[in-house]
């Protein structure tokens, strides 16, 4: 008979794993073996990845944030040395939530750079089905990384966080837990027409929080980080399924993949388990047509036109009284004096007819007088 660790058992170790325990914590309170937790982690984790390319996409959703968290494996990234392997240092979670539903529509573990970015803005990108509005930090490669996913059909914020030294209260405050705050944060648009007043990173940092308390990997000035690269990726994956699926968002009060309409009741963690061993290699889905976004409630449906060769669409966006500029003006002239009372001046003399031979020896300047005591 196989060693099988039986449902009730996987089903206890993935609870502790979503509920912050660490992996030695969870193998002394559930009576299982270390490598048996990490390989019941790794197999349901590659199970909730399949899971989630097989259920969230076609998304209709219009207002998206997108940041990154960070954590590392095996060292930090100032004791890698050139001989060690490329996973280990820094690892980026990179996590897109939906603003309003509080869904985690794409992730990706990996670096912070360049090609890690771009791979994780065309995840998202073929998720979707309506033209989105993303507000993103200052993170360089955002603004590329959209422009070539998206096209034309999108509207992007920017939202750059000044952590500079400048202004700082004296003492030795340390810039991660006290910021400077005149000017703290500065929006501007990146790509489209975004509102910039609902513009914010606000609600995925809070979901970075939450990845904090309930992944051990990524609480901070601990001993829980990652050995492998392939254990953090697990631990992401689970803990997005868990969040989408199982948890009650306490604002909401149903789970993010209910209030998306993906599903229309609460998984238990049994369920997501049960489900996430069952499941088939799923790919990514692929990239759809973005259409224009429904008008809000009380306004009519703006004018669109798509434009050829995929390059996004023509939209006619509501309001148009835009608000007096605040740039500099040129100064107005000053308007000419008025003449003094008791001065007149004399007409201008004519000029001489056409083809009339000037003898610039017999000018002279006219001469004028001043009064200085006009009359009466």
């Amino acid at each position: 008979m196989a060693n099988v660790l039986p449902i009730e058992k996987r089903t206890d170790v993935v609870k502790h794993l979503v509920e912050g325990a660490s992996v030695r914590a969870t193998s002394r309170l559930t009576d299982v073996s270390l490598p048996t937790v990490l390989s019941t982690l790794v197999r349901v984790g590659a199970g909730c990845d399949n899971l989630h390319n097989l259920l969230v996409r076609d998304l209709d959703i219009r207002e998206i944030q997108l940041d990154e968290i960070w954590s590392y494996v095996q060292k930090k990234q100032a004791r890698v040395t050139a001989e060690d392997p490329a996973e280990f240092g820094d690892a980026y979670a990179y996590l897109a939530m939906a603003r309003t539903k509080k869904l985690l529509i794409a992730y990706r573990v990996g670096k912070r750079d360049e090609a890690n970015t771009r791979a994780f803005v065309a995840d998202l990108r073929a998720r979707l089905v309506t033209i989105p509005e993303l507000s993103t930090d200052g993170w360089q490669s955002y603004p590329v990384a959209v422009g070539q996913s998206f096209g034309g059909a999108v509207d992007h914020a920017v939202i750059h966080k000044d952590y500079s030294k400048k202004g700082r209260r004296e003492g030795p405050a340390d810039h991660r837990y006290e910021p400077p705050r005149d000017p703290f944060i500065t929006k501007k648009t990146a790509h489209g027409a975004p509102n910039l007043d609902r513009a914010s990173t606000s609600h995925v940092e809070r979901a970075n929080l939450t990845v904090r308390m309930h992944v051990r990997r990524f609480t901070r000035l601990c001993n829980g980080f990652s050995k492998k690269i392939e254990n953090h990726r697990a631990a992401v994956s689970l803990h997005v399924a868990w969040y989408n699926f199982c948890r009650v968002h306490e604002s909401l009060r149903v789970t993010p993949a209910m209030e998306a309409g993906i599903t229309d009741h609460v998984w238990s963690v049994q369920e997501l388990v049960e489900r996430a061993l069952a499941a088939e290699p799923c790919a990514p889905p692929e990239p759809k047509k973005l259409a224009p976004p429904a008008p809000a409630p009380g306004e009519k449906q703006g004018g669109a036109r798509e434009l050829p060769n995929g390059k996004g669409w023509l939209r006619a966006l509501p309001g148009g009284k835009g608000k007096p500029s605040e740039a500099p003006r040129a100064p107005t002239p000053p308007a000419a004096p008025p003449a003094r009372a008791g001065t007149e001046e004399s007409p201008p003399q004519p000029l001489p007819p056409p083809g009339t031979q000037l003898d610039l020896f017999a000018w002279r300047p006219r001469e004028r007088q001043l009064s200085l005591f006009p009359d009466g």
